[in-house]
């Protein structure tokens, strides 16, 4: 089959590998969409390495070529001997973390032993940990973690149901901690702030408005003018910080109440500046995004000053259905299949081949009006 591996930092090259091996409780897919993630793009630029040996040193890329793309949906095209729960022709999306539920490990660990599959103790990730990703022909995953797509979600829109339920499980982990600020308590909040608009930050707007039914002010600061325009289509105030003082423009616009959540979904080390200067007091910070270069762990002083509520969030993980399905990803796919969250919006360029995503990685990413990219083969509708 084909694939796209990564043979050094910033070098894809397409190139024929073995099919994957479908074991007994296996489902082998077609592939038929892969957003590209910023995650993707980290290790694509050598800014992060998720491989690791078992010491925990990085295997250099050189050593050990990658296959990435880990928000992947596809047709089913074989189905182990123990499989029950899809059949070829099915179309599904999967969670990418091979977990003990997965393995069929007992005992569970404790992390899937209370639905933390993503952090699972013995857990892996497809296309992210050195484990073959969907940039590929086809791949297989244990039929446990795949969700059934319904007629009306294309292949196209089930590249977007990983990362919206990333941006779910991170929400979950908000509410369910201890917060001053909630949305339906005695201290309500009012103020939101999302830092970058890029697909994370739009899709926690989306799913404030659509999903939390949240009526309050939701301000979104970027500094590209394309996405800007989109937060504002998805009921945003944006913010441009290319022309604005966020802290004041906040003050001013709060009447001095300040923030009472706030959402970092850029990566950009210099929000750490400005984030302490709009939170309210006590106020809950939902750290999301990855990267913050240029900053080390004295940017978190002033949060201590504030009392901030800190929550951080990485992947998708949550409980599991009675038949083992990913919750967080079914109800991620009932969002999308009930039109509650525009997944097209996000997808402002699309790739036919495997070999135009070297150009969506160096390239079109850079662009004022790229948004999220994915990989979409002629098949997927």
């Amino acid at each position: 089959m084909k694939a796209l591996v990564l043979e050094d930092v910033a070098k894809f090259e397409v190139r024929e590998t073995p099919a994957p091996v479908v074991g007994p409780r296996d489902v082998l897919i077609r592939v038929g969409a892969v957003g590209i993630c910023g995650t993707d793009m980290h290790i694509f630029h050598g800014y992060a390495n998720y491989h690791m040996d078992q010491q925990g040193r990085q295997i250099p890329l050189k050593q050990a070529p990658q296959i990435l793309g880990h928000e992947f949906c596809g047709t089913v095209q074989a189905v182990g001997k123990e499989v029950t729960k899809c059949k070829p022709g099915d179309r599904v999306i999967a969670d990418q973390v091979l977990n003990c539920h997965s393995r069929g490990r007992v005992p569970l660990c404790e992390f899937c032993e209370t639905g933390d599959s993503h952090q699972c103790a013995f857990g892996q990730e497809m296309g992210i940990t050195g484990l073959p990703g969907a940039f590929a022909d086809l791949v297989s995953v244990p039929e446990i973690n795949v969700v059934l797509l319904p007629a009306n979600v294309s292949l196209t829109k089930g590249a977007i149901i990983e990362p919206l339920a990333c941006v779910l499980h991170a929400s979950d982990r908000m509410e369910r901690s201890r917060n001053r600020y909630d949305f339906d308590g005695r201290y309500r909040t009012r103020n939101v702030l999302i830092t970058g608009a890029g697909p994370s930050g739009l899709l926690f707007l989306q799913y404030l408005r659509n999903i939390k039914k949240f009526d309050g002010q939701i301000f979104v600061a970027d500094m590209r003018a394309s996405k800007l325009a989109l937060a504002e289509k998805l009921g945003g105030t944006p913010l441009d910080l290319r022309t604005c003082d966020l802290p004041s423009e906040i003050k001013k616009r709060t009447n001095g109440e300040m923030i009472h959540y706030f959402i970092e979904a850029s990566g950009a080390g210099p929000v750490f500046d400005v984030i302490p200067l709009v939170l309210r007091h006590q106020a809950t910070f939902l750290l999301y995004g990855a990267g913050h270069a240029g900053r080390d762990v004295g940017c978190f002083t002033p949060f201590q000053y504030t009392e901030s509520n800190v929550v951080t969030s990485c992947g998708a993980s949550g409980g599991f259905d009675p038949d083992g399905t990913p919750v967080v990803y079914r109800r991620s796919m009932e969002y999308v299949r009930d039109g509650l969250i525009d997944a097209e919006a996000l997808l402002t360029h699309r790739y036919a081949e495997l070999s135009e995503l070297q150009q969506a990685f160096m390239v079109d990413s850079l662009n004022e009006d790229f948004i999220k990219g994915a990989w979409v083969k002629d098949s997927a509708v």
